[in-house]
């Protein structure tokens, strides 16, 4: 039998208050059938998280920023690799039926970072509908392999017209146009069910248009199973169906609540709405063909896991997988891809004798390495200690913090550290930005009362003075951002030398940065987002329509364009034809090379890219064709 009929036939035996009991993401164990109990929460968005020691890779924007779906591909193949031998190594121990210890993962995030403001963005793959349908179907076929059984399970989410506010989400209510739903929010995910068939769908907390997003079933079962094609299971977010009573005041109590949702199309709960299932069937809300549906399709998923068969190629991973040297590397070589160099007069890449000045507080900060939903790597590398392992002298001062400068009740003053050691340096390195407390998932960030959400995209005004200062030392200025979103940089693009964007870069991006600052490597990152030049460019927040959002709609002048990114050895494109085009390195070190097909109407849009590798003076002739 294949995995749907052996699905079948299991659920066949099970009473009613079996099924009902496997369709929370704790599931217990049916001992009668040999089911043993199973977790499918579990997180690896940029690694295995949540689950001790893992290769920590870049943040899924830095990912992005590569614009090289096979190398996200490869990545999602390491995580997958390590996700295995933990589950391996809980099983063996008698376990791997607990939180963060399965192989279900609710990962990637495929919503399109509408604006700057949301503090979630960092995990998307940015604002382009064909950027993000592609990587994050490389990272589905890479997590979950082409085996005959899956080495880990994908879970594209969040379904659907999902970026903020945070603070509103278990409430808000999108009400995008239905250009806009299908052309940018519903985009991704139709691409993914269609070339990577991903196990799983996860539903969104929010409303759209009236309908809250697990329990639509113009969402998930017309246009979702119905013209995407998705054969699946789907899984509320964490707590989104009890929000049908408690926030969106669609039903009037959890048992109608989940009624809703499983006839809606949503299989699987995390969270506690699908305790009341019993009494839903009680109350004639929900009959037992429709359980049954459900329950079929999670043991499908199960079954294809091979955690019912002992000859799954995978049992065998064993843990010196995790953070293996080539692991370890792989994550360094996609922090470096992943970095954009905005602007250069020259003054990159640095002389490894330089006498460098790093300066700023994310320049010995392990939190922006990390980033959100995150394992824990053995070995953190900040970017001053990349530095410090090249350059021949470093000084080092943090000039002041992310917010604002603490009281203090002793004699130093981070301004006055900053400026002797920029006076006293041959080129200045100012690692300046955001981290993880000023932007975030709702409950994660500090930084105000919007929830992980910014108010503005400014800089701190903090960081604003400290940059002015160090200007002032008359020293050549090298200005790296480090954040997960776009940052207004038109003073740093204005006044410093060069402009470096730095994305959460993982374990290894201080070497990372190094290598690409000190010439090891050339940059060849883009940016996956816009850099508006100020606040007020951008349209209310809560606004999901897309006009004068993104490149595609923007009408204003940004400080750097979509797609944007330098590097030391220039490259020409000739096009032959719409899809055909010669590269040509025509300067004198090798470089990575991402070029981009667009079309322009009926708006400008990305229509295709490739990623390529070119040595001084190599001309090379490729295809970006639309798929």
């Amino acid at each position: 039998m294949d995995f749907a009929e052996r699905a079948r036939e299991l659920v066949a035996r099970m009473t009613l208050p079996e099924k009902l009991s496997q369709m929370r993401y704790d599931a217990p164990g049916i001992p009668r059938l040999g089911v043993p109990a199973y977790s499918w929460w579990n997180e690896c968005l940029h690694g295995v998280a949540r689950s001790g020691r893992a290769t920590v890779f870049p943040q899924a924007i830095a990912m992005a920023a590569t614009f090289d779906d096979g190398l996200v591909e490869r990545t999602a193949e390491t995580i997958s690799v390590e996700a295995r031998a933990k589950f391996n190594m809980y099983r063996r121990g008698g376990e791997g039926t607990g939180k963060y210890q399965g192989l279900s993962f609710f990962t990637p995030n495929i919503n399109i970072f509408r604006d700057p403001r949301w503090g979630r963005g960092q995990e998307t793959y940015g604002e382009d509908p064909c950027l993000t349908g592609r990587m994050g179907a490389a990272f589905v076929r890479g997590l979950q392999g082409s085996g005959k059984y899956h080495r880990a399970d994908a879970t594209v989410k969040h379904y659907a017209v999902h970026s903020g506010p945070e603070r509103g989400r278990h409430s808000f209510d999108a009400r995008p146009s239905e250009k806009d739903l299908y052309e940018t929010y519903l985009a991704a995910f139709r691409y993914c069910v269609e070339h990577a068939r991903p196990a799983s769908v996860m539903g969104a907390y929010n409303r759209v248009n009236g309908e809250p997003c697990c329990g639509s079933p113009r969402l998930l079962e017309t246009i979702l199973r119905g013209e995407f094609g998705f054969d699946g299971f789907v899984v509320s977010d964490c707590g989104a169906v009890c929000d049908f009573h408690e926030h969106h005041g669609v039903t009037a109590n959890a048992a109608e609540s989940a009624a809703l949702a499983v006839k809606s199309g949503c299989d699987l709960n995390c969270g506690t709405a699908y305790q009341w299932l019993k009494t839903s069937v009680a109350m004639g809300l929900l009959d037992e063909a429709t359980v049954t549906r459900s329950v079929e399709r999670l043991f499908e998923a199960r079954f294809r896991l091979g955690l019912f068969d002992d000859d799954c190629e995978y049992d065998a991973i064993g843990m010196e997988e995790v953070e293996s040297p080539g692991h370890v590397a792989l994550s360094r070589r996609v922090a470096a891809e992943g970095i954009v160099l905005l602007k250069n007069d020259g003054v990159l890449p640095l002389s490894p004798k330089a006498r460098v000045a790093v300066i700023g507080p994310n320049a010995d900060d392990r939190t922006v390495l990390t980033a959100n939903y995150a394992g824990t790597p053995t070995e953190s590398v900040t970017v001053l200690q990349g530095i410090r392992e090249i350059a021949a002298e470093t000084l080092y001062a943090p000039g002041g913090h992310h917010f604002i400068d603490a009281d203090r009740n002793d004699a130093s003053d981070p301004t006055r550290e900053a400026l002797d050691a920029a006076r006293r340096a041959d080129v200045v390195v100012m690692v300046m930005g955001l981290n993880p407390s000023m932007e975030g998932e709702e409950g994660d960030a500090r930084n105000s009362g919007l929830n992980g959400d910014r108010a503005e995209i400014e800089l701190p005004a903090c960081q604003q003075k400290l940059f002015e200062d160090v200007l002032a030392a008359g020293k050549p200025v090298v200005f790296v951002n480090v954040s997960g979103s776009a940052v207004a940089l038109g003073r740093q693009d204005e006044a410093a030398n060069a402009v470096v964007q730095c994305f959460y870069p993982g374990a290894q991006g201080g070497r990372a940065l190094a290598d690409v600052l000190f010439g090891r490597v050339s940059p060849c990152g883009r940016l996956p987002v816009t850099f508006y030049a100020l606040t007020a460019d951008l349209p209310p927040f809560e606004n999901y329509d897309m006009e004068n959002r993104t490149y595609r709609f923007f009408r204003g002048t940004p400080t750097y364009p979509f797609g944007h990114g330098l590097t030391y050895s220039p490259v020409t494109e000739t096009w032959l034809d719409d899809e055909t085009v010669t590269l040509t390195n025509i300067g004198g070190m090798e470089t990575g090379y991402s070029v981009l097909r667009y079309a322009d109407r009926p708006e400008r849009r990305l229509i295709g890219f490739e990623k390529v590798r070119l040595a001084p003076g190599e001309s090379v002739t490729v295809k970006v064709r639309e798929r």
